[in-house]
This record gives C-alpha cells, structure tokens and sequence, in this order.
C-alpha cells in the first residue's frame, strides 16, 4: 500500500492529464475531482481511473477540452450536449445551469447528454446542495454493459447510479449515491488492483454461478495490465433482486433514452447521460418546517439500537465524512498495482521520473 498526501496526488495526476493534452486548467479539475472521490472513500471513481480516462482518450472516446452546448434552453428546463469531453468539464457546466433555473423558477430539469465519465454523481448533488437546493439524479453509461437484470446472466445494463442531495443549514447535506449494482463497476477495478474484495456473489458467470472474482467480468489480465469487461464471460448483479433491477431500468430509460445518450447497447459509444431535477425548498417550505424535521428524524434514525457486530445505525454521507477527515488528515492510500497502473500511464504520457518521486514524497 502507497499512501500520498491530497496536494501531491491531485498535483500528480494534474501533470499525468496536461501530458495528455488537457489544458492545465482541465488538468486540475479533472484531478481535483478523482482525488476527492478518494477522499470520501469511493476509491471505485478516484484517480484508479486515471488509466482509464487516458486510454478513452486515446481511443477517441473522450474528447480534451472540449465545450458542452446548450441545445434547449427554456426557463425551467435545459438540455446540455456535453459532445464527449471530459464529465468534469461539462457536468458542471449543466449543474450550474440547473441551479441557476431552481433558483430563478423554484423547479429545474436538466438534462445532461454525451458527457465523458462523470466521476461520482455525489460531487453534483454536493454541488447543488451547497446552493441550498434538494437534486435528484439518474444516471446511465451508454456503451458500457455490464450488470445482469433480476434473472439473468447476460450484461444488460450499466451500473446507472443514483443520487439525491439534500441541504441542511450550517451543516453537511444528507447524499444518498449508489450504483444500482450490488457494487460499481470501478469497485471491481479496485478488487482487480490488489483492493478490497468484492462483497460474495456480487458477480454472476455465464452458468449461473455466483462469484466476487473479478476474471469473471475483465476475463485474463496482468496486475498492471488494461480491464476490460467485454472480455468476462459474467456480469455484475443488480442490488436488491428486482427492485434494484427495475431502478436500474428507470435510470436507463430517464438518464439514457430522455436525455438523448442513449440506453446502454453495446454498439453505442461511451458517454454518461444524466437526467437531473433541483428543487428549492424556500418555495415549497414556506413555514420553514423542513430543516428542523431533517435534524429531528436524522436524530431519530442514529439513536436505533445497533445489530450485533455494529457500532451504530448511520444515515447516508456518515461514512465520507469520516473517511475524508481521515484521509485528508493522514493522505489518500491506494493498493499498489493501482498505483503501479497510473505510475505506468504517466510514464506513457511523458511525465518525468522527477515527478512520479516527487508525488510519494
């Protein structure tokens, strides 16, 4: 295990994308962001994409700097064509047309189409929050096949997360972000590079038969070696039997076929589509009723008496709050065939040996 303090991190992997035609200014927010996911503990949408995203852009699957185009643009509702570049250049772009509507209307819709990998949909939702604003959010993968719906085998349908964000006043907002998978693809990634295990049966293979090997979804691979998950013979299963299948299916059919991206197919190209809606509680809570009945079913919900072997009863956003307190205090830890992979990519791109030292220093 390689541990690296956060500046070091987000300055390296800045480098790895300037050499890699992005502009330092998308260097840094691309960097800024997968940091932050490790931050918070989502290491499945952290700098182990690094990779990755250099390899999509290589392929001509992302596109560098590019600018996201506003194509409808009404008073409460907009659609945003991210045209394939970087999701952290163009989500945010579409996010903060949506707060701007919310705030103008009290009721936004934007829809967010062709975007690069959006990274973790909690970064959004954290976004609008910290505006004052409720959002909620679904997500799909055009191209990336990879989970098995309720009964099946076959790879169907992307991991499309979820998330809703809810502000509070002077304190963090209350975000709920899952996949609707029983884990997100990138956590296979982490389970493939030295990682944390995956959770048993989160795979299932061509047979039947349930698995947390990762060659079930990537097939043949060397430690530091590319994944790809059209090479397994199995998929990842959907969370909650049919009920995380058919969330799964609404986020495809609102963040996929609304949003213009498409419905995952494996003939598409990948983007992520987003359908996104912001609510301004200032509107609707007219006897400022909200914020303290938050306080006091949050309260509620932590005061249950524990199951035996947990500590205590948690409400979404506890752990990141802990995690990111941890490792901005003590640095990000990353498995080290992770950082063997983006130590390798950045050698790819140009970077100097200088530099890879000084990122662990």
């Amino acid at each position: 295990m390689v541990t690296i303090k956060v500046d070091n991190l987000i300055n390296f992997v800045s480098e790895v994308f300037s050499h890699s035609e992005s502009s330092p200014e998308e260097a840094k927010r691309i960097a800024t962001y997968l940091t932050t996911a490790n931050l918070t503990g989502h290491d499945s949408h952290g700098v182990i994409r690094v990779p990755v995203y250099v390899r999509w852009k290589k392929m001509g699957s992302i596109v560098p700097n590019q600018t996201a185009e506003v194509v409808v643009d009404t008073p409460s509702l907009a659609v945003v064509d991210g045209k394939f570049g970087y999701g952290q250049t163009v989500t945010p772009v579409a996010v903060k047309l949506g707060i701007e509507k919310c705030k103008k209307a009290g009721l936004a819709a934007v829809a967010l189409r062709n975007s690069g990998h959006l990274g973790r949909v909690g970064d959004w939702a954290e976004m609008a929050a910290a505006e004052g604003l409720v959002s909620i959010h679904f997500v799909t993968a055009a191209g990336s096949l990879l989970v098995a719906p309720y009964g099946g085998v076959e790879k169907r349908l992307s991991t499309a997360p979820y998330c809703v964000g809810i502000p509070r006043q002077g304190q963090d907002p209350i975000v709920l972000d899952f996949a609707t998978s029983v884990v997100a693809e990138g956590k296979c990634l982490v389970a493939s590079r030295g990682g944390k295990k995956l959770p048993t049966g989160a795979l299932v293979d061509a047979d039947g038969t349930l698995s947390e090997d990762p060659h079930v979804l990537y097939g043949p691979y060397t430690p530091d070696g590319p994944r790809d998950h059209t090479k397994g013979t199995g998929a990842i299963r959907a969370f909650g039997d049919h009920k995380g299948s058919g969330l799964a299916f609404i986020c495809e059919l609102l963040g996929g076929a609304l949003t213009g991206t498409g419905a995952t197919s494996s003939d598409r190209r990948f983007a992520n589509g987003m359908m996104a809606f912001y609510i301004d509680p200032k509107v609707i809570d007219t006897s400022n009723f909200f914020d303290d009945e938050i306080t006091r079913y949050t309260d509620f919900i932590r005061a249950t008496k524990p199951i035996a072997g947990t500590d205590s009863v948690l409400v979404p956003g506890d752990p990141e709050r802990k995690t990111r307190a941890d490792r901005t205090r003590n640095g990000i830890p990353l498995p080290d065939d992770t950082w063997a992979a983006i130590v390798n990519t950045a050698r790819e791109v140009g970077v100097s040996e200088v530099s890879i030292q000084r990122a662990t220093s």
